[in-house]
Parts: structure tokens; sequence; C-alpha cells
């Protein structure tokens, strides 16, 4: 598959914006439901907050996340994706079924061992 749009790969651009693991979880994460900033830390487990805060600032500068922030005593923020972020979801869920096959097979193969 060699579709290119001008001179740039739309398998590159998505790449690109899913350019790291992190990206990719925040996404299966904020697609089950909206969610603050220290939930979503906590359901990630192993992410640390500057991690976590990059990725989501460059997930709202791409237009995947929604950043909205309620004006109370402690501030309040909530994460959610946008259309565009939503629009991800048939690749996770392709990625899943994969995920599922391979590891299906890795098992047979190691019981086969």
């Amino acid at each position: 598959m060699s579709v290119k749009v001008g001179q740039q790969c739309p398998v590159e651009k998505t790449v690109s914006l899913l350019s790291n693991k992190w990206k990719v979880l925040i996404i299966r994460e904020l697609l089950i439901e909206t969610q603050r900033f220290n939930a979503l830390q906590r359901t990630l487990g192993g992410i640390t907050q500057k991690v976590l805060t990059s990725n989501l600032k460059e997930m709202e500068k791409s237009g995947l996340v929604n950043r909205e922030v309620f004006p109370v005593t402690p501030p309040h923020v909530e994460y959610s994706l946008t259309s565009r972020g939503r629009s991800l979801e048939p690749i996770l869920e392709t990625m899943a079924v994969w995920g599922l096959a391979y590891m299906a097979e890795e098992e047979l193969q190691l019981e086969e061992s």
C-alpha cells in the first residue's frame, strides 16, 4: 500500500499522531469515558505525570483530545476525545483483534514446544 497525498504518506501521518504506546493507551481509556488527569494516570499505571501531560498537550494540539477546565476551587480539568479522536476507534479495535490472534498463536506455539 503506497497511497500518498501530496508528498506525505497517510500511514506515516497516522503513526506520527499515535507515535508512542501512551497515546494509543490514552485514546483507549478516553474511548471508554471522559476522565480527570489523576484518574487517567491511575488507569494507565506506569505513566509519569510529565509524560502524561506532554502526551495530552500534543494530542490536544493535533485535535484528538479536548481539555475542559471547570472554574471551581480547586481547579477541575477533564479530558475527552474529540470527534477526530473518536474516529480512531476502528483502528484500535482492529489492533485489539490482531493482538488477540497473535497472543493465541503465541500461546499455541508455547504449548507445542
